[in-house]
C-alpha cells in the first residue's frame, strides 16, 4: 500500500482582517497546489482539514508558516493513498468553532489548562476527575474515552445550556475536556472557566494528537474517531481495538456510518450493509416512506417494491404515499 498522500488537520486562533479576500486569495493558493478540503476563515481565525500530495502539503504548510500569523500552527498529518475529499471549499463563518455565545471566549486569552496525552491518561484514570466528551452525539456513539460523559446534545453549540442544566453534578469537580482536533475544547474549556469552573483542563491537540503519540498509543480509547472527510473514521487506540458502535436498526456491533436516506431528516447512523438494504436507509418509519427517500430513488425501486421490504419489518405502505 503506498501512502503518496496526506491529510493535514490545522487551527489557529488569530486575528484575520479582511477575512473574505484572505478567503478568496486562500482558495486559490490550494487549488494552485491541487489540495482538497474544508477550510473556515473568519475574523477569529482558521480551521481547516485538507488532502494532498507530500509535496503539495508539504509546500502548503512552508508557506503557512511563513506567514506571521500562523507561523506556530500545528499540524496534525495522517499519510493516505489518495485525496479525502472530492473538491476545495474555503468558506468565512462568523466563528471557526460555532458555540454562539452572548459573550464570546477567546481562546488567546481564556482556555482551560492544556495536557499532554500521558497527563490525560492520568486524568482518565483518576476518580476524582470528569472527563466530557464537547463533540456531537454521533461522534461519541462510533468512539470515546471509556469513562468519559456523554453530552445528550445533537451539536457543539448546545453544549453550554447542556452544561448549565446540569452544572451541579460537574461544579466542584475537577473537570477534563477533549474533542478531534482541539479546537473546540479551546473555546469550550474556556467558557467553562468563564462560567464559574475553577480546575479546568483540556486534552492538547484533541484524540488525533493523543492517538499518535507513541508512548500512550491510544491506550483507554475504545471504538474509531469520526472525521469530516471521506474516510469516515479512523482508528486510535493501537494497543487494542473494541467495537462499541451500535447498528441503529439491532444493535450488532458495527462502525459503518450512512446517512439516513431521507434528506429532510439526514441523521448519521450506523448501520451493515443487509440492514442498508432492509430498511431502505431510512432510520424511521417515516423516513423510509418518505417519497424523497434517496435510497428508494437510487435503487429505482417501485411503490410495489418499497412495499415488500416494509412488509418484511412488519411494516405497512401509507396510502398517502
Amino acid at each position: 500500500m503506498t501512502m503518496d498522500y496526506r491529510v493535514l488537520l490545522y487551527y489557529k486562533y488569530t486575528t484575520i482582517e479582511e477575512p473574505e479576500e484572505f478567503r478568496r486569495q486562500h482558495l486559490g493558493f490550494c487549488k494552485d497546489l491541487g489540495l482538497k478540503g474544508r477550510i473556515l476563515v473568519s475574523e477569529e481565525g482558521m480551521n481547516g482539514t485538507v488532502s494532498g500530495t507530500i509535496e503539495a502539503t508539504q509546500k502548503y504548510m512552508d508557506a503557512m508558516h511563513a506567514d506571521e500569523r500562523f507561523s506556530d500552527m500545528i499540524f496534525k498529518i495522517d499519510p493516505a493513498e489518495g485525496h479525502a475529499f472530492k473538491k476545495m471549499f474555503v468558506r468565512y463563518r462568523p466563528e471557526i468553532v460555532s458555540l454562539n455565545l452572548e459573550d464570546d471566549v477567546d481562546p488567546n486569552e481564556t482556555t482551560g489548562k492544556y495536557l499532554d496525552p500521558k497527563e490525560f491518561r492520568e486524568a482518565l484514570l483518576d476518580e476524582n476527575t470528569v472527563v466530557i466528551d464537547a463533540r456531537n452525539d454521533y461522534e461519541y456513539d462510533l468512539g470515546h474515552f471509556r469513562g468519559a460523559v456523554r453530552p445528550e446534545i445533537k451539536n457543539f453549540r448546545e453544549l453550554p445550556e447542556w452544561i448549565r442544566e446540569n452544572k451541579e453534578k460537574f461544579m466542584d469537580k475537577k473537570v477534563v475536556t477533549y474533542c478531534t482536533g482541539g479546537i473546540r475544547c479551546e473555546k469550550f474549556s474556556g467558557w467553562l472557566l468563564k462560567e464559574g469552573f475553577e480546575d479546568v483542563a483540556q486534552l492538547h491537540g484533541g484524540i488525533h494528537t493523543y492517538g499518535t503519540d507513541p508512548e500512550v498509543q491510544g491506550e483507554l480509547w475504545d471504538g474509531k474517531m469520526y472525521v469530516f472527510d471521506e474516510r469516515i473514521s479512523v482508528p486510535i487506540n493501537r494497543k487494542e481495538h473494541v467495537v462499541i458502535g451500535k447498528d441503529w436498526f439491532d444493535g450488532t456491533p458495527c462502525e459503518r456510518y450512512v446517512n439516513c436516506g431521507d434528506p429532510k431528516c439526514n441523521r448519521q447512523i450506523l448501520t451493515s450493509p443487509e440492514n442498508e438494504h432492509k430498511y431502505l436507509r431510512g432510520c424511521s418509519h417515516e423516513c423510509r416512506v418518505s417519497p424523497e427517500n434517496r435510497y428508494v430513488k437510487q435503487h429505482h425501486l417501485s411503490r410495489e417494491e418499497v412495499a415488500e421490504r416494509l412488509a418484511v419489518i412488519g411494516e405497512e405502505m401509507p396510502q398517502t404515499v
